[in-house]
């Protein structure tokens, strides 16, 4: 089981490098230093309490159950955080770019891709055709988390899996 889990540990740390080894395109650090931040909390919170007022009926209940959603994902975030401890990649694997002064706390899972997976899940099972737009942007945020240095792939993929069973949750609470 260790020998597996160190495997698996050095298959992540090679697509975390893959990845991480862009940083210095212009382009790419322009796209992902921007869409990072939609799934940061002034962006999702501000969003989701926009979609509730200006909109009805139906879509603002889903835009009551992303709300909800978004609040419920950060309390597994928080202590799961705790529970696993984890460094995150550029503070233990050397040559990795970040930019100046780095968020600092444990990297397990990806906050910013569990609250873009929270908000964006109600939409997608209430309109599923805005799948083709809400999915492709929250990998876009996940992958931003790896492109920058601050998350490991397998803290994304907790937190888009995190995101979305709390997204899904909360969307069945207004429409099952």
């Amino acid at each position: 089981m260790i020998r597996m889990l160190h495997v698996f540990y050095g298959f992540e740390c090679r697509l975390f490098q893959k990845v991480n080894r862009h940083f210095d395109s212009k382009l790419l650090n322009l796209f992902f230093r921007s869409i990072t931040h939609l799934g940061g909390a002034d962006i999702t919170i501000a969003a989701t309490f926009i979609l509730i007022f200006v909109s009805t009926g139906e879509v603002r209940l889903t835009a009551i159950a992303s709300a909800l959603a978004l609040a419920a994902s950060h309390i597994p975030v928080h202590f799961v955080k705790r529970l696993f401890p984890r460094k995150r990649p550029y503070m233990k694997i050397e040559k990795t770019r970040t930019h100046e002064n780095p968020i600092k706390d444990h990297s397990f899972p990806s906050g910013h891709t569990t609250a873009i997976f929270s908000v964006v899940t109600p939409y997608i099972l209430f309109l599923p055709q805005l799948a083709y737009v809400l999915i492709p942007l929250g990998l876009c945020v996940g992958l931003s988390r790896i492109y920058l240095g601050l998350h490991y792939p397998s803290d994304v993929i907790a937190g888009g899996i995190l995101g979305t069973l709390t997204g899904s949750l909360c969307f069945c609470l207004f429409f099952i």
